[in-house]
């Protein structure tokens, strides 16, 4: 949800294992920031830029989906289903019990039980998160393509831009990490409360009969930043996301729908998943300074080539004496720069992600990539050019997709996507 509709509070009470733990987060985040130094070099830990356990947002609002404009938490687990079910109904109640699910968990709470007085009991809840606190905890829903099919009556209520994500240049898609009909998204600053969240969400929807599980991944170390926070580094070691949407208008522009549509999807969004394989053993091989080349920036600094600072705006026309351009016109900050695109932009929300070993005994890691859009279009735009011709291209591969709309927040007593279903 936006911010200002979802503001953070605190949480009313905490055991002493919360507060011990917040406060090792806090005190290691406001210490002297820590420098490391190689050649002269220097990087420091932002200290405004640091984890509180007990911090905690709301699902319930009139704004767009908590887990969105919400600053970036440190892990994500990730998740897709596809609908096992042909009934309007069962989609309905999971929606609503998801969504009852999702309030509680976002508190820091339980969504039952955990140890049923009677001896034969099953518990509802899986208790690996008691007393972890709600660690800045969201849970974002997304509807995929076929929710808008004829099998549950929802045609006329399909969004005006859902559709699936045409061919791109970069595919290089695996079936079993693409697609799905919904979506989770599950963001926290302690990793064990994301998983947490998924894991009773998917017991939820295989107890309706309504869906089961279809791909996922457990992401860690946030690749990209919110209003406030310091830009952080993906596994090829870059800052990413130095030029993200931050501010107010920007969502309003380029995130948020507001098209005079079915009042149920305005401030809603599409949500744009891609699971990036990067070739890391290759790329650190690679001299650092043609990696510099491929980013279009200074690894150390984040700053662009022409500049000397991270927030400096890039020149993409600006040359180096022999008349070749200093920021070369296939390193990926000029490719994606809106400057180059028409004004298109969109919000990068990605998280690093580690397979652990492939079958060559290789690193198998990379970059979940999450994007939200008013229109897919400007997604599709951004990696037509990326994937044609991006320096990056030859230590990448988009290995999986898919494609959500996200409807706005419920209102309280209300859930995901309830408007649609009055027709």
């Amino acid at each position: 949800m936006s911010d200002k509709h979802q503001p953070a509070r605190e949480a009313g009470k905490f055991s002493r294992r919360d507060l011990l733990k917040g406060a090792v987060a806090g005190a290691s985040a406001l210490a002297i920031p820590a420098v490391s130094q190689a050649h002269g070099q220097t990087a420091a830990r932002d200290p405004e830029d640091k984890v509180d356990l007990s911090r905690e947002h709301l699902f319930y609002g009139t704004g767009g989906q908590a887990g969105i404009s919400t600053q970036p938490q440190r892990h994500i687990m990730y998740m897709t289903f596809d609908l096992t079910t042909t009934s309007r109904q069962d989609l309905q109640v999971l929606l609503a019990r998801w969504s009852s699910a999702i309030a509680q968990l976002m508190k820091g709470g339980t969504i039952g039980q955990i140890e049923p007085l009677r001896n034969s009991g099953v518990g509802m809840d899986t208790g690996e998160a008691l007393d972890l606190g709600p660690a800045s905890l969201t849970v974002t829903v997304g509807l995929g393509p076929r929710v808008f099919s004829e099998t549950f009556g929802l045609v006329k209520q399909k969004p005006l831009l859902m559709r699936e994500l045409m061919q791109l240049p970069s595919d290089d898609l695996q079936p079993e990490v693409t697609g799905g009909d919904l979506s989770l998204q599950a963001c926290a600053d302690d990793p064990q409360v994301a998983y947490h969240a998924i894991r009773d969400l998917a017991r939820i929807a295989k107890s309706t009969g309504a869906a089961q599980t279809r791909w996922t991944v457990m992401g860690f170390g946030r690749a990209s930043a919110g209003k406030g926070q310091s830009t952080p580094r993906n596994l090829f070691g870059f800052k990413d996301g130095t030029r993200n949407i931050t501010e107010k208008a920007d969502f309003d522009k380029y995130v948020w729908i507001n098209d005079g549509g079915p009042a149920w999807q305005q401030q809603g969004t599409y949500q744009v998943v891609r699971k990036i394989k990067m070739h890391i053993e290759s790329w650190d091989t690679d001299r650092v300074s043609d990696q510099n080349n491929v980013f279009g920036r200074h690894k150390v600094s984040g700053a662009p080539l022409t500049g000397t600072r991270e927030f400096d705006t890039p020149d993409f026309k600006k040359t180096a004496a022999d008349g070749n351009l200093i920021i070369p016109a296939t390193a990926h900050i000029s490719l994606a720069a809106h400057e180059n695109n028409g004004g298109i932009k969109i919000l990068r929300r990605s998280y690093n992600y580690t397979d652990g070993l492939n079958n060559m005994a290789q690193l198998d890691a990379g970059l979940l990539f999450i994007s939200y859009q008013k229109d897919p279009a400007q997604f599709e735009a951004l990696q037509n050019r990326l994937g044609a011709s991006d320096a990056m291209n030859e230590y990448i591969s988009h290995i999986g997709s898919g494609i959500f709309f996200v409807p706005p927040a419920p209102k309280e007593g209300e859930y995901i996507g309830a408007d649609m279903f009055k027709v």
